[in-house]
């Protein structure tokens, strides 16, 4: 069990092994000098605060312990001072080193100071029970501060893990939509080949068609036409001759071709355009989101407490003398006063989330294809006609 006196004198090893090792380091170690110094603030300022709250006050319930609490208490405003002072010098500058000095020596009279005069008076003017009740009440205050603070360091490990999750979030999705628009630049490079070859293969059937069809009226112009009987054709000589107008063709379309068949059967090829339609992406806009530092002024109301000594005069309320009279005598008091100490934190206010969200949206392309159609003619009643006419 702790008893007053470990309480005092082990209460500062923490807080003098921070400011060792704060006072070795250099002036590059910036980051190390802010890490030790924010675990010394907080030790100074959990030893204190336990202090101030439940040794102060019953100390002042004494006489012989009454005015060494103020002297305690003007220990800790100045260590507060020198440490606020060294938390606004930075950290790299050549100031650090002799501050830091400064805030160790005064420190360390402290800390002499309650181990000659404070413990002494203490053992002395507290029972047993007493002693043991303020220990139980520092035990437990430092308990639930340091709970508090493990609690705090945990919710901010969480939030950092949270970021980091987020990010790695992020960055996956930015390498899925990556990935999404290789992919739909290579399905666009295999429809721009698609439409290419199919093209090209449009184009070579239509070199065989018109190929075919020139074939064809190649040789319908070097084919006899006969009309229907040997005597004449024997007469005029017919069979040698190209073909005329004796026998007259049906009108063709512009740009057609026209042959007569020779074959049994005929495959006519019907051909049509497609329409390929493809997609890219491109840049529609660019959206900008900067983080930059502003500085508003901000006020807040403290309330502080002054202590004046008021020396009045007043009338006995008897007689009767009481106490010591008819010998010297001086009283002392300590006057103090409250002043403001300044500190900043930071919390997070709000988040921003930049994302990209996909829509989708169906857009109707028109344009215009071609394809080959047949038309059917019977012209066999008409050649009949004519033939029996002949004969």
């Amino acid at each position: 069990m702790t008893t007053i006196r470990q309480l005092i004198q082990t209460s500062p090893v923490r807080a003098n092994e921070l400011l060792a090792r704060l006072a070795e380091t250099s002036d590059n170690a910036v980051k190390t000098r802010e890490r030790l110094l924010e675990g010394l603030k907080s030790e100074l300022e959990l030893s204190a605060q336990l202090e101030e709250e439940h040794l102060f006050p019953i100390l002042r319930k004494h006489k012989e312990t009454r005015d060494l609490v103020a002297q305690a208490l003007n220990d800790n405003r100045q260590v507060r001072k020198l440490l606020a002072e060294l938390e606004q010098t930075p950290k790299g500058s050549e100031e650090f080193a002799p501050k830091v000095a400064e805030l160790r020596k005064v420190f360390q009279q402290s800390v002499r100071d309650e181990r000659k005069d404070l413990l002494p008076a203490v053992m002395k003017a507290l029972s047993d029970e007493e002693a043991q009740a303020v220990v139980e009440k520092i035990e437990d205050g430092k308990a639930e501060i340091e709970e508090a603070r493990r609690v705090e360091a945990e919710q901010r490990r969480a939030e950092q893990r949270r970021e980091r999750d987020q990010a790695d979030e992020e960055l996956a999705e930015q390498k899925e939509a990556a990935d999404r628009e290789r992919s739909f630049r290579e399905t666009s490079r295999q429809a721009a080949e698609q439409v290419m070859q199919t093209a090209e293969v449009v184009d070579e059937s239509s070199r065989q068609v018109i190929q075919t069809a020139a074939e064809g009226v190649q040789r319908a112009a070097a084919a006899p036409i006969s009309s229907g009987s040997l005597f004449w054709d024997a007469m005029f000589g017919m069979w040698s001759l190209p073909q005329r107008g004796s026998l007259a063709r049906p009108a063709s379309a512009p740009g057609s071709t026209a042959r007569q068949s020779t074959h049994e059967e005929e495959v006519i090829p019907l051909a049509e355009e497609t329409l390929i339609v493809g997609k890219h992406t491109v840049n529609s806009g660019t959206t900008t989101v900067r983080r930059y530092v502003v500085e508003i002024p901000v006020e807040q109301k403290v309330t502080l407490y002054d202590e004046r000594v008021v020396v009045e005069r007043r009338k006995p309320a008897t007689d009767a003398v009481t106490g010591e009279a008819l010998t010297e005598l001086t009283v002392e008091m300590v006057e103090t006063s409250e002043v403001p100490l300044v500190a900043k934190g930071l919390k997070l206010r709000e988040e921003v989330v930049v994302r990209r969200e996909r829509t989708k949206r169906i857009e109707t392309v028109r344009d215009t294809v071609r394809r080959d159609e047949i038309e059917i003619s019977n012209t066999g009643e008409r050649a009949n006609n004519k033939r029996a006419k002949v004969a």
